[in-house]
């Protein structure tokens, strides 16, 4: 983890393939996917470059809830958010905030989202 509780993995497939396999397993666990952002395709849109990059917004509603329920501010960063981007050298990272962080920055008891590395880690194998 950076400084900025950001955590970057590595990745054996493009951008979009990367986010495919994420939304899957995402799916395939029971969360769901609030919102696909293809970022390179907005830009694209307004008549700017960008490389590729994939916002995916996901969640489960019947955990996040409770967790909001007691730590409003925790609903600045629910529904949960990972990012698929191509960095400047042509690698493909999968980038999302650490529980660890979450657990910090709105002061909860106990590390939120454990299984989430196991699933964001899969994707990009």
């Amino acid at each position: 983890m950076n400084p900025t509780g950001i955590i970057d993995l590595p990745c054996k497939h493009p951008v979009a393939e990367t986010a495919d396999r994420l939304e899957a397993l995402l799916k395939y666990k029971g969360m769901k996917i609030f919102a696909r952002i293809d970022q390179a395709a907005e830009a694209m849109a307004v008549g700017l470059t960008m490389r590729s990059m994939v916002l995916v917004i996901f969640g489960d509603p019947k955990t996040g809830t409770p967790l909001m329920n007691r730590n409003p501010s925790l609903a600045m960063d629910l529904p949960l958010k990972a990012l698929a981007w191509e960095s400047a050298d042509g690698k493909v990272w999968l980038s999302y905030n650490s529980p660890e962080f979450l657990k910090q920055r709105h002061n909860l008891e106990v590390i939120p989202f454990g299984a989430l590395a196991g699933l964001l880690q899969a994707a990009t194998q």
